[in-house]
């Protein structure tokens, strides 16, 4: 069956169930002609959203599915058949792919026969309108990241390009020429990027690894668009935290930007071409006998997940999804097999921990959790609600409000906690959440565990 979907209309009745089955996900059928077909979109998502109407559960996920059951209970019918279309991009338009609806939520995910996939029937449409009507340009702006990094990563235009985005006068000009709002967080631009750092790592020939049952003891660091331009510290972080535990390290051969962003924008064919980019070079390196770590979650997302829904038959593809690991999970692995070093020099007090959506959905548990608490007089309190960021939902200018409601839960609990420490995963989700928070900087977990090395 392909990744779109061609069933009936089917509509809720009062007696359904949800499968207890596994979640399996469908190869995404993006180079087809009918993936892009309006007429054929509408129709799957008038099933979908009707489904979802019935249904519910997912109404506090995100600001979609609030947008959709306004809608259906405003209209003339108070179902989906009399909502106006228009409102169908609307709910698309609040949809930033982070899939927990399919992931924790949705009982009518494949196998069930009515194969609800909501994120992806959101990507086929973000993706056919991208394919007729382009987008514009700040969002193809935004989402051009590795593009943007290196441009502001010229000396003389970081040092510009931050000063600017300090300042009101920068802010306001900012939000009236591209449509980022005044007060949402941007990053800071480095020059001295996290490959120029790192450039002395160890050659993709080293052979003191010591594998153990699902590692093989040398990883290949990518170190994405975030990490690289905009927050090289967690690579040196994450560099410094495997080396001392005797962890080779080296760097991706070829490094673009995952494809993440140009996903979410519906730019498929811009995916494609990043993935050729970083694809060969990354499978190279694991027939070298490396794995891969990333250090942002939605990175290792898309080499394990979404690339791989994409082009279900690239065997270099598979090779690196089946190589590719968060960096705790991994660690994680080494310390099951007696590979870790516990001894650590500084305890850590309370962290207040945010769980990216990106991360969640991977499955691999609370492996950061795990591995901090690991430090003696820590305790970790996990916040598994969602930032409201997504990349660029939070910075434009249109739904900047909305991600700081969606983030508010996040922001009471993370006060509730009185900790020592925040952190997330996701730099930009604990950039979203600290904006709310007075006197708190945002950390990231590899800091604090270096921290917690003492090294």
């Amino acid at each position: 069956m392909p990744g779109f979907f061609k069933l009936a209309m089917t509509p809720p009745d009062d007696n359904r169930e949800g499968s207890l089955e596994a979640p399996t996900r469908h190869p995404i059928d993006w180079q087809s002609e009918d993936f892009y077909d309006e007429s054929s979109l509408m129709s799957e998502l008038e099933r979908v959203f009707d489904i979802c109407h019935g249904c519910r559960r997912c109404f506090n996920l995100c600001h979609s599915f609030p947008t959709l059951f306004d809608a259906v209970d405003e209209s003339e019918s108070m179902e989906v058949d009399t909502v106006p279309k228009a409102v169908f991009w609307d709910v698309v338009d609040h949809c930033y792919l982070c899939d927990m609806c399919y992931m924790t939520k949705c009982p009518y995910v494949p196998p069930h026969e009515w194969n609800v996939d909501f994120p992806h029937l959101m990507l086929r449409a973000k993706a056919t309108r991208f394919k007729n009507n382009g987008a514009s340009f700040r969002d193809n702006l935004l989402t051009s990241t590795d593009k943007v990094g290196r441009f502001a990563g010229i000396p003389l235009i970081t040092q510009t390009v931050n000063a600017i985005n300090k300042s009101k006068a920068g802010r306001a000009l900012l939000e009236s020429a591209l449509g980022v709002h005044r007060d949402a967080p941007v990053p800071r631009y480095y020059s001295d990027t996290a490959r120029k750092r790192l450039q002395g790592l160890s050659s993709p020939t080293a052979t003191a690894a010591i594998p153990t049952e699902g590692t093989r003891g040398q990883v290949v660091l990518f170190t994405t668009c975030y990490g690289n331009h905009n927050m090289p510290s967690v690579n040196d972080d994450l560099a410094a935290i495997y080396a001392h535990n005797a962890i080779a390290v080296t760097l991706a051969e070829n490094e673009a930007c995952c494809g993440m962003p140009k996903l979410e924008l519906g730019d498929l064919e811009a995916v494609a071409r990043l993935k050729e980019i970083n694809i060969p070079a990354l499978a190279r390196q694991v027939d070298q006998g490396w794995d891969i770590i990333t250090p942002v979650p939605s990175c290792t997302l898309m080499f394990k997940q979404e690339l791989p829904l994409m082009f279900p038959d690239d065997p270099d593809v598979i090779k690196v999804r089946d190589a590719t690991f968060d960096p705790f999970e991994y660690l994680m692995l080494r310390h099951k097999a007696g590979k870790l070093d516990t001894r650590f020099a500084n305890s850590l007090g309370t962290i207040a921990y945010q769980v990216p959506c990106h991360l969640r959905v991977q499955n691999i548990g609370l492996k950061t959790r795990d591995i901090l608490q690991l430090v003696p007089d820590t305790d970790v309190q996990v916040i598994e609600r969602c930032s409201g960021h997504d990349g660029t939902y939070a910075v434009k200018k249109e739904t900047h409000a909305i991600s700081r409601k969606i983030a508010r839960p996040v922001v009471a609990k993370v006060r509730k906690s009185e900790s020592d420490y925040f952190i997330s995963d996701c730099p930009m989700a604990a950039e979203q959440i600290a904006q709310e928070l007075d006197a708190v900087e945002p950390g990231n977990p590899a800091a604090l565990l270096r921290q917690a090395y003492g090294i």
